[in-house]
């Protein structure tokens, strides 16, 4: 390896870590959750509580309209409550409104979240009528530490009790997909087949991913007189479940396994325990998360040819360690990842994966993405001992050799209609349970 080589090694490495610690020191505070009952308020309209939500003209009237007592403002800088509201669809239908109210000036670090569960044929004003009446409910604790507390009444109406929400599904979400795709010429004709199959089950306390995929894809070329064929398949299957055990600890368990010819392996299965632990509380997970993530697993292969180190199978111990940062404020997201992992019958064989993703909010709904990877590999097992042929390299058909894998996009997202979901349980990340396919 050259002295140049090197450098640029070290610059890359140097790079990812200062961007690991940029992102690392942007960290926002967050809420908690509580309810209260219902209020009324004297006509008075002097020292009203100043309240910032973001929400429609429409939606700030008709709360005003039931809310004497508050006053709305224009910036999150004038008010002493900040409420945010996210939805959260619900598997029979219904939306769950998760309203956090943010303690500001003489409230700061005075926090507070409910939810409201309402019903997939609520809309207008009913709907509009119950969001009104549960911020109503929680303003109430702040406004009684203030002189309002002399104007307000507090009354109890009795209602019949809600009927527990059904799920006839259990909570369970099923994929399915299938795609095939085809072209060709007079020398040249190609062919791919893919198909998946994924079930998703998600609340609080459990996540569970499981996933089976597989595809093929076949091309056949003319040239000179001669017919080359060349063709290429894998298959997956990978799953994941999660406890959580506070607000702060998951345990779990990965396990996956595959076949893929470009990573010369017939047949490979991978179990793996799994620990996390959250810096912040999972309750704040819609805005800041700061998740170390170890797994220790066993790795089974059985090689289609021998690998470059002489083994047609092998049994080997793996551990990995990611940290995990994620941000979420007024201007956007950050997201930054850093994954080592290595292998103990030999520590020189091992990965330095980094992930970083910035999102810019540029209008209500438009955004600006980046996001750049790099990969330091020194633990490619599997490469074959023959090589690849000049086909397989063109038609990447074959693993090659590499020290590492780098990647940068940039791209604009607009996203429109219910904007503000929520994410329901974040422990082990949004991924661990997709279906991996190699070409």
């Amino acid at each position: 390896m050259t002295e140049n080589t090197c450098k640029m090694k070290n610059n890359a490495l140097g790079f990812i870590l200062l961007a690991a610690l940029i992102l690392l020191v942007v960290a926002a505070p967050l809420s908690a959750a509580a309810a209260d009952p219902s209020i009324q308020v004297d006509p008075s309209q002097t020292g009203k509580l100043k309240v910032y939500a973001d929400l429609s003209d429409d939606d700030l009237r008709g709360l005003q309209e039931s809310m004497g007592f508050v006053q709305f403002v224009k910036s999150v800088e004038q008010a002493e409550v900040v409420i945010e509201i996210q939805l959260e669809r619900q598997d029979d239908g219904s939306i769950k409104k998760n309203i956090t109210f943010r303690g500001k000036n003489r409230f700061e670090n005075d926090d507070d979240r409910i939810s409201l569960l309402v019903g997939s044929d609520f809309e207008g004003e009913a709907s509009g009528k119950k969001l009104a009446q549960g911020i109503k409910m929680t303003l109430m604790r702040y406004a009684g530490k203030t002189p309002l507390r002399d104007r307000l009444s507090i009354g109890f109406q009795a209602k019949v009790k809600p009927t527990d929400v059904v799920c006839k599904w259990d909570f369970w979400v099923f994929s399915l997909n299938a795609s095939t795709w085809m072209n060709g010429e007079s020398l040249y004709k190609s062919a791919m087949l893919y198909g998946s199959v994924s079930a998703v089950r998600v609340t609080p306390d459990l996540k569970v991913r499981l996933s089976i995929g597989g595809m093929n894809n076949v091309s056949e070329f003319s040239y000179d007189g001669t017919e080359i064929d060349s063709s290429s398949n894998s298959r997956s299957f990978s799953g994941m479940i999660v406890k959580s055990i506070d607000d702060h600890w998951s345990v779990g368990a990965y396990l996956g396994a595959a076949a893929s010819s470009y990573g010369n392996t017939d047949f490979s299965l991978s179990p793996a325990p799994a620990v996390e632990y959250d810096l912040f509380p999972y309750s704040q997970s819609t805005k800041r998360q700061l998740r170390f993530l170890y797994r220790i697993g066993l790795n089974l292969v059985d090689y289609t040819e021998e690998t470059i180190y002489q083994k047609t199978k092998e049994s080997l111990l793996k551990e990995s360690l990611s940290v995990t940062l994620f941000l979420k404020q007024k201007w956007g997201t950050a997201t930054a990842s850093l994954e080592g992992s290595h292998y103990f019958h030999d520590f020189s064989k091992n990965r330095l994966v980094f992930n970083g993703d910035l999102s810019f909010r540029l209008l209500k709904g438009l955004n600006l993405n980046l996001d750049i990877n790099y990969s330091r590999i020194n633990d490619q097992l599997s490469l074959p001992r023959g090589g690849a042929s000049l086909e397989e390299i063109l038609l990447q058909r074959r693993e090659l050799e590499t020290t590492y894998r780098y990647g940068f996009s940039v791209g604009i997202s607009y996203t429109f209609g219910s904007t503000k979901s929520s994410v329901v349980n974040p422990r082990f990340g949004s991924s661990g349970g997709g279906i991996s396919i190699s070409f």
